[in-house]
């Protein structure tokens, strides 16, 4: 059985990305990130996920990129509310963290190397997200050709590493009804940036837009515990 890397922070996307892996029959490690993000309720759920899975290797990294900070999502500064979508795609929102994906797909490299696993699976998405850069199908393409150029087994090994990205080209709605034919239980994920309170989703940041739209166009609701205003 192959080994795989799954990126898994809690969400949506990195949860129906494990189903994915699974599926596909590969023996799973999970990686998550308590990395200063100020919806840590994700870890939470991460660790609910990796359970309700049975994923027998989860590790969770703590590293502190709030005190490097550019970000709302891990300083002071507040989240955007209540944008529409050309709002969205009209720059690279303050809830980009510098780098982000870099640093994660580092740790998954140095993982994968040491467990002898050559398939990282990461859930970016380049149609329905907020425009970071990271999430681009060339920035993927640029770090699997570096990892290749920057680790030993991609020097000594003749398998080399591939980074699978199964989401990147899928609408939110479609990414939801894959998730459901592979029974995945999107009551214990978590998406927004701002919860109100106890992991409550505030309905409002571009997260949680983007989840309530590709439930809406999949048809289905969304199990979440929404504020009232929201409809």
């Amino acid at each position: 059985m192959s080994k795989a890397i799954v990126l898994l922070s809690g969400g949506l996307d990195s949860t129906t990305v494990l189903a994915i892996t699974l599926d596909q029959g590969y023996e799973v490690t999970a990686l998550s990130f308590n990395y200063g993000q100020r919806h840590d309720y994700e870890i939470d759920c991460a660790k609910d996920i990796a359970a309700h899975f049975n994923i027998k290797n989860h590790h969770i990294m703590n590293i502190d990129l709030g005190s490097i900070g550019g970000s709302a999502l891990t300083g002071d500064l507040d989240v955007p509310k209540d944008r529409d979508l050309d709002e969205m795609n009209s720059e690279i929102p303050i809830t980009y963290v510098p780098a982000r994906n870099t640093i994660f797909l580092s740790y998954a490299l140095a993982l994968a190397e040491v467990e002898r696993a050559f398939n990282i699976f990461i859930g970016v998405n380049a149609l329905d997200y907020s425009g970071y850069p990271d999430c681009r199908p060339e920035y993927i393409e640029a770090f699997q050709t570096m990892g290749r150029l920057a680790t030993k087994s991609g020097i000594e090994e003749k398998e080399q590493l591939q980074i699978h990205t199964p989401l990147i080209k899928m609408k939110k709605s479609e990414i939801i009804q894959t998730g459901m034919v592979l029974d995945v239980d999107y009551s214990i994920t978590h998406s927004c940036y701002d919860p109100i309170s106890k992991g409550q989703p505030c309905g409002r940041c571009d997260a949680c837009q983007l989840r309530l739209k590709g439930f809406m166009e999949a048809r289905m609701v969304d199990p979440l515990n929404y504020p009232e205003i929201q409809p």
